[in-house]
């Protein structure tokens, strides 16, 4: 009984290595030219985040948008919310979502848009 205890528990440790070798063996498989366009892919991003300027500033960007709102008070704090979450806040003072599509994304309990 003990022998064969054993037997299973060498054969389990055996697929384990040879699972853990098959996947070494893919990662390890990747060709010179998708490695080069990862490097190339983070350069982009690199750059990208060099030249961006940085936060907004959220209560400037959330008084134009709210300024035309009936409930000013909550359009402002539900806009903040927005903003410091997404660092973005759509132009104008509804719509062109796609200016900034997490500010667009974000909904409440209900569902329901959150960002005025």
């Amino acid at each position: 009984m003990k022998l064969f205890f054993f037997i299973v528990v060498i054969a389990l440790l055996s697929l384990q290595a040879l699972a853990e070798a098959s996947l070494f063996g893919y990662n390890a498989g990747k060709n010179f030219a998708s490695i080069k366009r990862d490097d190339e892919e983070s350069d982009v991003l690199a750059a990208h985040k060099k030249h961006y300027s940085g936060k907004i500033n959220c209560s400037n960007a959330c008084s134009s948008r709210c300024k035309e709102s009936s409930r000013k008070k909550i359009c402002h704090r539900a806009c903040r919310a927005c903003c410091k979450t997404c660092n973005c806040v759509p132009p104008g003072t509804s719509g062109n979502t796609k200016a900034c599509p997490c500010y667009a994304s974000l909904r409440t309990h209900g569902n329901k848009p959150k960002c005025p």
